[in-house]
């Protein structure tokens, strides 16, 4: 493969023909001068994106990737042993419902598919294995702990930087991660008109410009009573009263106090460097926004690009591609119009970074979405096909005022992007003579569709990026005493947020029991009463449906959390339970026991709301039902079915089917013994007339010899006698071949009986071997059920009771429910 310092992206085609013809390699260091990705839904962005992604790697260029939708996410899922096997965890089970058939056909499928994909393009296993090690691959998920956490506080750090040397780059840092705060609380900020912004904009830069690092508590602080005594020509508290202020400080101190904002303080710091390079080796890191509302997003994006913009400045200059930004689908970011927090750090990045080695590479669907001031200081544009007409004039015009050193016909592109297909695009690179048609290359990654987040951790395990948890680990009811957590008890059940359910679970354990349930045997322990924790328990109804097996069962799944994370997110395979009868919830609150106070997201109206969404989309992905299965036999297992009681089922179908199989081969073999058992009757009955014949001519020639003999006594010799004679023994000798002959295929049909007798047995016998080895087939067939299907029955908050417990001058509490 030729192009070895370029990218490898595909083959030119010709439209007219529909023919692929040469192989089309990209220079990266045009990248320095910018890229865009325009395309519709389908017209193959995603594979052109990821073969870019994945060659950049192989020349060893790190690249931070933003992924609001999930799809660049597949940039981590290389196989390149091409098993089915690697493929069964990622293929998509609605795909394999919808053309009914298994997960792991679908997974061979797949296989198959790419196998042939990758080698029609002469892509083999050893390239994939070098852009799987080329690069350290990792999903980061900011405000989350699903991936790898981003902690945000390093953006709110001094940068470092002199700031006189620095005053213009700062001063935009500063504009921007104020936009991005002010944006996270719902103010939407002028830099100039906003008494908001032009506060926090000082209050940044005073302490930066001393060298001081800024952080939300600080800052909440400073905002109430700030370093300076005048902003501008008007004293402080004429320019933003004391009372005001405050309630700015309180907005923060809201956004600082939610347990949802420490998904965003914990984690590795925002280093563009090290997010970038690794002890030497290049990185590629992902963002996965697609969990974030847009505020978020926003919010995350601002601080990317001022981070990378900061860093960049920090570089020494360079006319080769040093390192990649993706944003894939850049919708909203930097619009036509609009200047929401993430433009005008993505403008000054399209504007300076090529002076840098740096390369950014945008995506959209319609470039009439992107502002065109951006979209001129793009020099490569990948033209995908395009949706509407006003999408189409908008690029043209973009192309026609970019700083184009290729031809540009604007009739003729227009006509060259009527006519693309799916994979093929139009290369229109400002550093070549002339617009080329291409089609893309086959992904070495695995293009499964939208990565969810529940898939994100085994993404990252699959190239191992370290995952460490943030989350307090949950203790199992039981398992020991758990400490009081505080003691703010309240004979006063506190409210739960309007329109939530609430249940109580049972006291069915005793404090003796309690005691015993936890290894405790505490002689002088004494219960002082019972309290009430609040918990979130989740119940759905699953119906299990295989028409085709008859197979229509209803089965409940419960899961009672202690506690989500702070940020939230519940991981519900850690507190599954029985599943819970209308019984087991109707029971009323034990009289005088305390209640501890309600605590995030269990208070929280939007995030219980979304948990029980969360919940849902839990139970349609990870919960099925299993049954055992034998597909030689086509057995599937009644719901409940033992594996010993399920093998019974097999051995007698195997041995109705081997006796089926056995009966057929023996009448098979019957017609073959009959046959030759009527060639051998024929013969038998042959042999006895050939013996009854030689006997006949053996007294013929007897008395033909004893006629001689008396003729040569008396004297006459005929020579007619003589040779009558010499007749005679002729026939008798034929008739004794005749015989022979007969008493030798005699003897070779009844061995041929014998052997036949034999292989009929030798066949039996492996029939019933396979068969035996069929019956003791037992796999496991999972049945998935449809959303349709999913009935949440219960979703709240449940009160669970504890036993207050004092022993030796402590207390303690006790589970005092047990779930059953």
């Amino acid at each position: 493969m030729s192009g070895e310092n370029e990218f490898f992206i595909g083959r030119s085609y010709d439209l007219k023909g529909e023919k692929l013809g040469e192989e089309i390699y990209y220079d990266p260091d045009d990248l320095t001068t910018h890229g865009v990705v325009v395309g519709m839904t389908g017209s193959g962005k995603t594979g052109l994106c990821v073969d870019i992604l994945e060659e950049a790697a192989l020349q060893g260029i790190p690249a931070l990737i933003v992924d609001p939708k999930g799809d660049i996410a597949n940039l981590l899922l290389h196989f390149p042993n091409l098993a089915p096997a690697d493929f069964k965890q990622w293929v998509d089970p609605d795909e394999a419902r919808r053309e009914g058939i298994s997960i792991e056909e679908l997974a061979g499928q797949e296989a198959t598919k790419w196998s042939q994909g990758l080698e029609k393009w002469g892509i083999g296993s050893e390239r994939m294995d070098r852009v799987r090690e080329a690069a350290e691959y990792a999903v980061y998920t900011p405000g989350s702990d699903a991936g790898i956490p981003v902690s945000i506080l390093a953006s709110l750090k001094s940068p470092g930087l002199a700031w006189e040397e620095n005053r213009e780059l700062l001063r935009e840092k500063v504009s921007s991660t104020v936009t991005a705060l002010l944006g996270l609380v719902g103010i939407e900020a002028d830099p100039v008109r906003s008494r908001e912004h032009i506060l926090l904009a000082n209050l940044f830069e005073a302490s930066w410009q001393a060298g001081k690092d800024m952080d939300l508590m600080e800052l909440i602080r400073q905002i109430q009573s700030p370093p300076m005594a005048r902003l501008g020509a008007f004293e402080l508290d004429q320019f933003y009263p004391e009372d005001d202020r405050f309630e700015l400080a309180m907005l923060l101190n809201n956004l600082l106090a939610s347990p949802t904002f420490e998904a965003w303080v914990e984690g590795v710091p925002l280093d563009i460097e090290s997010l970038l390079w690794s002890n030497g080796k290049p990185r590629h890191s992902v963002f996965y926004l697609a969990h974030l509302p847009e505020s978020e997003r926003m919010f995350f994006v601002t601080l990317l690009m001022t981070a990378v913009e900061s860093w960049m400045r920090s570089e020494s200059g360079s006319s080769t591609l040093k390192a990649l930004i993706y944003f894939d689908e850049v919708l909203g970011y930097l619009p036509p119009v609009a200047v929401p927090p993430s433009k005008p750090p993505m403008l000054r990045l399209l504007k300076q970074a090529r002076a840098f080695g740096v390369g950014l590479l945008l995506t959209t669907q319609n470039p009439v979405d992107l502002d065109y001031k951006a979209l001129s200081n793009a020099g490569t544009w990948f033209i995908g096909k395009l949706q509407t007409e006003q999408d189409k004039a908008r690029l043209l015009d973009g192309l026609e005022s970019s700083d184009s050193g290729a031809a540009l016909e604007r009739d003729d592109i227009d006509r060259l992007i009527s006519q693309l297909s799916s994979r093929v695009f139009i290369l229109h690179n400002v550093h070549e003579k002339a617009p080329r048609v291409f089609h893309t290359r086959w992904a070495m990654a695995y293009l499964r569709g939208p990565i969810t987040r529940e898939q994100i951790r085994p993404l990252n395990e699959l190239v191992h990026a370290s995952t460490a948890a943030t989350a307090v680990a949950a203790t199992p009811d039981g398992a020991a005493a758990r400490p009081p957590a505080d003691s703010a008890l309240s004979a006063t059940r506190p409210a739960v947020p309007q329109g939530t359910a609430e249940y109580f679970l049972p006291g069915n354990l005793t404090a003796s029991d309690a005691l015993q349930a936890a290894g405790r045997t505490v002689e002088t322990a004494q219960a002082e009463g019972l309290m009430y924790r609040p918990t979130l328990l989740a119940q759905a109804a699953v119906r299990y449906l295989d028409r085709k097996h008859g197979i229509d069962q209803l089965e409940s799944t419960a899961a009672i959390v202690d506690e989500a994370d702070r940020s939230g997110v519940v991981r519900w395979e850690d507190w599954i339970n029985p599943a819970l009868e209308a019984a087991d919830l109707d029971h009323p609150p034990a009289p005088e026991a305390l209640y501890a106070d309600l605590f995030s997201p269990f208070n929280e109206p939007v995030q219980l709301r979304s948990l029980e969404a969360d919940f849902k989309d839990y139970i349609y992905h990870s919960q099925g039902l299993k049954l055992f299965s034998n597909a030689e036999l086509e057995l599937l297992a009644e719901p409940g079915t033992t594996e010993a009681g399920f093998r019974e089922q097999l051995s007698e179908a195997a041995r109705k089917a081997r006796d089926e199989e056995v009966e057929a081969l023996k009448d098979k073999y019957e017609n073959k013994v009959d046959r030759v058992q009527d060639k051998l009757t024929k013969e038998e009955r042959e042999l006895a007339e050939d013996e009854s014949e030689l006997s006949a001519r053996k007294m013929e020639e007897l008395a033909t010899h004893a006629e001689n003999i008396l003729g040569l006594f008396s004297g006459s010799r005929s020579r007619r006698r003589v040779s009558s004679s010499l007749t005679k023994r002729r026939m008798t000798g034929k008739a004794k071949a005749d015989v022979e002959e007969s008493q030798q295929v005699i003897e070779d049909l009844r061995k041929e009986l014998v052997e036949i007798e034999a292989e009929l047995k030798a066949e039996v016998e492996q029939i019933h071997d396979r068969w035996a080895a069929i019956a003791s087939e037992v796999e496991e067939t999972v049945i998935t059920p449809y959303k349709k299907d999913i009935r949440v029955e219960y979703f709240g908050i449940a009160w669970k009771p504890y036993w207050r417990i004092r022993a030796d001058d402590e207390s303690f509490e006790l589970p005092a429910y047990e779930a059953r």
